[in-house]
């Protein structure tokens, strides 16, 4: 038999060809006996199914949206936070049938996926605002949502309290008695190493935020923390390397803040093979309240974000552009900040040489979440 198409169908059912397709894109159209009809014969004559490049240009649409991820996928897919995000997109995607498509922002061989894989709109996860990928989105005039980064006018974009989350893990040690405190970062570009100066570097939104809140607080004790920034590879290499450059530092702390749970844990494990014990000798806080703050040991204080809540409210503003057929900017476009919350647990503590409070457990009173 040569190749099957509609049209083979059509002769072997009785119907037209149109009927056939019908089958296919539009299922509301006919009849349940009369579609099973159809599929089987499809079936039995091994019919593959629509062309699906043929189907987008008749229809208008590729029926997929896509993810611009600045990390590598394979780092993304292996990412609790990140993953996490990802569920809460599929969550409000399933019910309307669309496809989910993860294009990375800068690929290594070169590539543009954002440029020519087919999609219907995007969300641009914490990617730079003058990324190569963005600017092809733009001109392709496609519909786009920003997470975890800057808002920019005209374009829908869902970003957690970050400034305030960090804001809330800098007092804390504040209140437990600290005034020596180190901060491990990660970001793209921009300067590394131990900074003098760390505002003015280059980076991403989400960073400055964390950034901004934990000095906010610490600056309100007198303190100058020692920050640690290093290029954005592996967390848990991050938290070590952080580590090291902060034991070989003359003002060594007693605790630090993490840009994430995954770069604490890695620190965490780095402070036991040298020796020391947490929160004994130096106390740790992470960001995100990512699965693992729970299972390492000592458990993680940490600040919850809600990533699967950020993911649906993105599918949700990408999915209400893409319902207004209108790629153009709406001015009225919706920028979301979801809350974060503090939540203490194991890894931190009153220092050694400062006072316990008077439980005798070493944590301050205060409107924060028990782990």
């Amino acid at each position: 038999m040569g190749r099957v198409t509609l049209q083979t169908i059509a002769d072997q059912v009785g119907v037209s060809r149109m009927t056939v397709s019908n089958a296919f894109s539009r299922p509301d159209q006919l009849s349940a006996t009369l579609r099973e009809r159809i599929l089987a014969a499809a079936d039995e004559l091994g019919y593959g199914g629509p062309d699906a490049a043929a189907r987008a240009l008749v229809s208008g649409s590729a029926g997929a949206i896509g993810v611009v991820l600045s990390d590598a996928l394979t780092y993304t897919l292996t990412d609790d936070v990140a993953m996490t995000f990802l569920a809460g997109i599929a969550d409000r995607l399933g019910p309307g049938g669309r496809a989910l498509t993860l294009l990375p922002a800068a690929p290594a061989d070169g590539s543009m996926p954002a440029r020519d894989v087919a999609i219907d709109g995007a969300v641009v996860y914490s990617c730079h605002s003058d990324s190569t990928a963005l600017s092809w989105l733009m001109r392709r005039r496609l519909p786009v949502v920003f997470v975890d980064q800057a808002a920019a006018p005209g374009v829908p974009s869902v970003n957690v309290d970050d400034r305030t989350g960090a804001h809330a893990a800098a007092q804390l040690l504040v209140d437990l008695g600290h005034r020596r405190v180190g901060i491990v970062t990660t970001g793209f570009g921009g300067e590394y190493g131990i900074l003098t100066d760390p505002l003015t570097t280059t980076m991403a939104n989400t960073e400055r935020q964390r950034l901004l809140g934990w000095t906010d607080a610490l600056s309100g004790a007198a303190i100058t923390p020692t920050v640690v920034r290093l290029p954005h590879t592996d967390a848990q290499l991050i938290g070590r390397d952080g580590a090291r450059l902060l034991l070989e530092h003359d003002d060594q702390p007693t605790a630090v803040l993490c840009f994430s749970d995954a770069i604490a844990v890695g620190f965490i494990n780095a402070m036991q093979d040298s020796g020391r014990t947490v929160p004994d000798d130096i106390s740790v806080v992470g960001f995100d309240d990512n699965p693992i703050a729970t299972t390492t040991r000592p458990a993680l204080t940490t600040v919850h974000q809600d990533s699967r809540a950020k993911g649906r409210a993105a599918a949700e503003l990408l999915i209400t552009a893409l319902d207004r057929a209108d790629a153009t900017p709406s001015k009225r476009a919706r920028h979301l900040t979801l809350p974060t919350e503090l939540v203490v647990r194991d890894s931190t503590a009153t220092p050694r040489a400062a006072a316990t409070t008077s439980d005798g457990s070493g944590r301050p009173g205060g409107a924060v979440r028990p782990g």
